[in-house]
């Protein structure tokens, strides 16, 4: 129960204080005329301004209700390492048995690992704790934790002490793998440097060297083992192996005693690109589609082409000044003896043996092939004719054989049951929009060589069911064979055009070895936890794929069709790390979560990051290691921990359940007290 005295004026206050003055004024004179009345006067004056305030008697009958103690448990990944589990759930059977002991009540939450890498959000836990509290039943509040925390300036403002309990020891140490510095992609065949760092925390123990063995592995290939210093920045330089995503595994081999091998690895995943591709294309006979492969290469930034076209042949004699039809001099020697190698992909549009390329140079191409170049021939009625490209060292890498019959009447071009699986030709109808009311997905050709098949795979069929595309794989090189030079049709919108472009842009990446292009791959891309598995194949069907996750563990996934060619599924990867796949004759491997978990950047105890909230509430710091504290009620503004305990402030909160409001006197009670002083001041005037 509590009670107070309200005022509830009958007039304005203003107006109280008028007439207060006023009376005080008379009063003033009645002592100057020495008037023996004036105290009684005085009091029935303050009696009618009494009146005038009119003061009622409040009283409030409450109800007390417990205070309220926060509690924030960190069981994020870091507090799963050694025994800080076990010390963390003691902590929490002991720090209930204190607050009910105190008569208070607890209020918990436990905070896991933060999405997106984000390490431990305790603050923020904490912060929506008080926000869901009234502020006047908090008595203080309590963090279990081993200090790592990652959002200390979304500290709320409490109105109690704050208290660290830290798990862990002070003897733990550890040793880390740090990367400095990492690309998301670096140009094949160049070097790059990655910068790493190998560090111990803690309490190193004796005997520990200043050395650790760092291993190295690419694609999941066996790893290479290396000895590096200790706290020391080191420069690492690599060359990735291939094109497309390159995933390099780090691991230092753990020494006997560290907290954790968590931190002691580090995946990255970086993207293998070519700076420039370098194409050389020579033309033979000018027709009208001899600018398609020209227009397509120069519309891409990323392609250097070096373009030649044979005007005139050395045999023909028209009397005109070489000055005036040739920019530069064919540089035959140069180009296919000395620098051949240097480019990624070499075209033949219609070219015909004239005399000017010497049978060893077109042997030295058919080599360039087998080495690992691309050569792709789009050829036109020169290559069934006597003096075609097939009359030469070229015809050993060439899939498809002239039978000297050239084929003029309009035909469809139509994806084979082969194309409709490989990627340079999956899917190409969906990539054009045919004419309204056509049933044919794009326009016809009007000319095609017959070939026959020798080698390779026809993707495209022409005139009745004739091998149009063909696609070989030669040493380690790969060829291409395009049986007529009609494509420009589709550029130019014969009967609804084609699409041309897309055809040869993809025949163009094929041929130099792009990873998405490939006809036998196994893919996986990840989406947070979820990795998409993709097999792509010229096979109908595709095995099972087994997956060996980070800690060992072994699942084997079915894959479904998708698309013809092509196999999908999805998994869920439970573990952050590095996930490797195969399905006995493909291996893939793929990384998920971050290259270094946050949570392992620092994996030592320690309450340095929470000092600042813990001093600015007079709280305290102990160690689990040492026992748990006792709790005990303190003073607000007294010092909030000593040796073995720590201080709750008890805020005596209370609920007022009702409310009773009468006035101190009746009216008529003030009126007849101020008359009766009145009368008293004037009977002892009048007495004298």
């Amino acid at each position: 129960m509590a009670q107070d005295i309200l005022f509830d004026p009958l007039v304005s206050w203003p107006l109280i204080w008028g007439l207060a003055a006023l009376a005080m004024v008379f009063l003033a004179l009645q002592i100057l005329r020495r008037l023996s009345g004036w105290p009684l006067r005085a009091l029935a004056a303050a009696v009618l301004v009494t009146a005038l305030a009119n003061p009622a008697l409040q009283r409030e009958e409450r109800e007390d209700i417990r205070d309220i103690v926060l509690l924030v448990v960190d069981e994020t990944a870091s507090q799963r390492l050694s025994d800080r589990a076990e010390q963390s759930e003691a902590a929490i059977a002991a720090v209930r048995r204190e607050v009910a002991a105190l008569d208070m009540e607890l209020r918990e939450v436990r905070v896991g690992d933060a999405e997106d890498n984000q390490g431990s959000l305790a603050m923020a836990a904490l912060s929506e704790l008080v926000a869901e509290t009234a502020r006047a039943r908090i008595a203080g509040a309590l963090m279990i934790t081993d200090g790592q925390i990652h959002d200390p300036g979304l500290a709320p403002d409490l109105p109690a002490p704050f208290h660290t309990l830290l798990t862990g020891y002070e003897t733990d140490w550890d040793r880390r793998l740090v990367v400095q510095n990492a690309p998301s992609f670096a140009i094949l065949d160049e070097e790059f440097t990655l910068v790493l760092r190998v560090e111990d925390l803690g309490v190193i123990p004796s005997g520990v060297g200043g050395e650790a063995e760092l291993l190295i592995s690419i694609d999941g290939a066996p790893a290479r083992s290396y000895l590096v210093p200790v706290g020391v920045d080191m420069d690492l330089p690599l060359t990735l192996p291939h094109a497309g995503m390159n995933v390099i595994q780090f691991e230092v081999v753990p020494d006997e005693g560290e907290l954790t091998d968590r931190n002691n690895g580090a995946v990255l995943q970086i993207n293998g690109v070519r700076d420039r591709l370098r194409v050389l294309l020579v033309s033979g006979q000018p027709h009208p589609g001899q600018r398609t492969w020209r227009n397509l290469l120069k519309s891409d930034p990323a392609v250097d082409l070096v373009h030649f076209t044979i005007l005139r042949p050395p045999d023909r004699n028209d009397g005109v000044p070489v000055t005036e039809l040739s920019l530069i001099a064919f540089p035959t020697r140069e180009l296919f003896l000395e620098t051949i190698d240097e480019f990624d992909l070499v075209i033949f549009d219609r070219y015909r043996r004239r005399g000017i390329l010497p049978m060893i140079y077109l042997d030295n191409v058919r080599g360039y092939v087998e080495r690992g170049g691309a050569l792709l021939m789009a050829t036109g009625p020169d290559f069934a004719a006597a003096d075609s490209l097939f009359r030469t060292p070229l015809a050993e890498i060439m899939p498809g054989h002239p039978t000297a019959q050239v084929i003029e009447t309009p035909f469809l071009p139509e994806i084979s049951d082969i194309g409709s699986r490989h990627p340079v030709t999956t899917g190409l109808e969906d990539t054009h929009s045919p004419l309204p009311g056509s049933d044919a997905p794009w326009g016809r050709w009007l000319r095609q060589i017959e070939v026959t098949e020798h080698s390779g795979q026809t993707v495209m069929t022409g005139a009745d069911g004739r091998p149009l595309l063909m696609l070989d794989r030669v040493g380690e090189g790969r060829v291409a064979l395009l049986a007529s030079d009609h494509a420009w049709l589709w550029d130019r919108g014969y009967e609804g055009g084609g699409p041309q472009l897309e055809l040869l842009r993809r025949l163009a990446h094929w041929m130099m070895g792009e990873p998405e292009l490939e006809e036998e791959a196994l893919r996986a891309v990840a989406n947070g936890q979820t990795v998409t598995i993709t097999r792509q194949t010229m096979g109908e069907v595709a095995g099972p794929i087994t997956v060996t996750g980070p800690d060992g563990t072994v699942m084997t996934v079915d894959l479904e069709e998708v698309a013809p060619g092509q196999f999908t599924a999805q998994i869920e990867g439970e573990e952050i790390g590095l996930y490797r796949l195969s399905d006995g004759t493909l291996d893939a491997v793929i990384a998920l979560g971050p290259a270094a978990p946050r949570e392992f950047e620092n994996t030592i105890a320690s309450a340095e990051v929470l000092l600042p909230l813990v001093d600015a509430r007079e709280g305290g710091v102990m160690r689990l290691e040492d026992g748990m504290p006792d709790l005990r009620r303190v003073s607000e503004g007294r010092n909030a921990a000593g040796r073995g305990w720590l201080g709750i402030t008890p805020r005596e909160a209370y609920v007022t359940t009702d409310v009773t409001l009468r006035p101190i006197l009746a009216a008529w009670l003030y009126l007849l007290l101020a008359a009766g002083l009145m009368l008293a001041a004037w009977l002892r005037e009048g007495r004298q």
